[in-house]
């Protein structure tokens, strides 16, 4: 049996206070890649067990969000819970956050307590306004930090109110920035160490993961765009602002694709494909300003088109056009391809789904991929306080 590769961040030491999904998605993502995560719950557990609980007593949320993990079961309200916070930061590299700015310090476990017995320890703060500024103090999820960064505003059709994605994108984002900045210092500390045996400043080490300002750094040039040319983005539906053609479409099966046609060189071929060389060869659409000036007369052609053509055949011909195009996928349809499979992206485990057994359930791989497949996931998320006497026995 051959022997498991090592992985990055083998021997990083991380303490996870986070709950719901932002601090635990930075955590996720360090654990995926070898770091020891241990995550602090209270008793009755993270909230997130209980979302999108089906049946049995642990979400597939949970058990994705969380895998690679260790589970400990502390009482952060207590002397006790704080106490023992201090004594495992001493042995941590990393602390992850997602509480309210300033209830740590009120407890006594903020960054400057727990950085008297481990001055070089990293801290990773995910709020949904930041730690400083006039809202820090401001509750707010996902959805609001959405409604802020203005990503909402974007989303849904011109004549009805904005929507939601559906997923919590804006939590998974501010995940993704944590863990990013908490590698950032973990380099700068090591760089840092070849030099000198100081450590970092305080304010170096905390790495401030804002909601909204994670999503607004997504929008793209929203900003500019206002600035320079007085243009307000504003919602289009299946279509991205100023682009065209490049939209979802319906076929005679009722399934969707999307197609993207929008380049200069591919929207010949693309027009070719759905026998419309008027299209082609109008001057009102060689350049992608025009198309987008004429974007329904273009989209009605492409919608015609697909309606009398199943999704396979669709498809098939956007193949041999050289016009990028693909199916608009379901769960189901993710765990067939071939492509997720020959990349390990779908790993299989057996898991109480609330059955008279074990349930066999397919969880999503580690991205990015090192080498040519997603590394295996080591376990899914723990049971609540799985790992409490392990981890306890280091400090006593």
């Amino acid at each position: 049996m051959t022997a498991p590769r090592p992985l990055p961040l083998d021997g990083v030491r991380v303490l996870e206070l986070g709950s719901y999904i932002a601090a635990p998605s930075a955590g996720r993502l360090l654990a995926d890649f070898g770091a020891e995560v241990i995550k602090i719950e209270r008793e009755s557990g993270d909230e997130l067990r209980n979302w999108r609980l089906y049946a049995g007593e642990t979400s597939m949320l949970f058990r994705t969000l969380n895998r690679n993990k260790k589970s400990m079961v502390l009482d952060l309200r207590t002397a006790e819970g704080r106490a023992d916070i201090h004594a495992l930061a001493a042995q941590c590299d990393v602390v992850l956050e997602n509480f309210r700015p300033g209830t740590l310090e009120k407890w006594g476990i903020g960054p400057a307590d727990l950085s008297v017995a481990n001055p070089h320890l990293i801290f990773v703060r995910i709020s949904a306004f930041g730690q400083t500024g006039p809202y820090a103090e401001r509750p707010g999820f996902a959805a609001v930090a959405e409604a802020y960064g203005g990503f909402r505003e974007l989303i849904g059709d011109p004549d009805r109110p904005p929507v939601r994605t559906g997923i919590s994108i804006g939590d998974s984002i501010a995940g993704l920035y944590g863990a990013f900045g908490a590698v950032l210092a973990l380099y700068e500390q090591l760089r840092r160490r070849d030099e000198t045996d100081e450590p970092l400043p305080l304010a170096d080490r905390i790495v401030d993961v804002a909601l909204h300002e994670a999503i607004f750094s997504m929008m793209e040039s929203l900003v500019p765009d206002l600035g320079a040319y007085g243009v307000r983005r504003e919602r289009t539906g299946g279509r991205m602002q100023g682009i065209s053609p490049s939209n979802a479409y319906v076929c005679s099966d009722g399934l969707s694709v999307v197609i993207s046609g929008n380049a200069d060189a591919i929207f010949g071929r693309y027009m070719l494909a759905i026998d419309r060389p008027d299209l082609a060869d109008d001057p009102r659409l060689a350049d992608n300003d025009g198309r987008w000036e004429h974007r329904e007369e273009v989209d009605a052609a492409i919608g015609e088109w697909t309606a009398h053509r199943t999704r396979a055949e669709v498809l098939a011909a956007m193949a041999d056009a050289d016009v990028p195009a693909g199916p608009i996928y379901t769960a189901a349809d993710i765990i067939a391809d071939p492509q997720y499979q020959a990349r390990n992206m779908i790993q299989e485990f057996d898991v109480d789904a609330g059955g008279d057994g074990p349930t066999r359930v397919g969880f999503p791989g580690i991205v990015p991929v090192l080498g040519d497949r997603s590394l295996p996931i080591r376990s899914l998320g723990p049971e609540i306080g799985e790992h409490t006497d392990e981890i306890r026995e280091r400090f006593r």
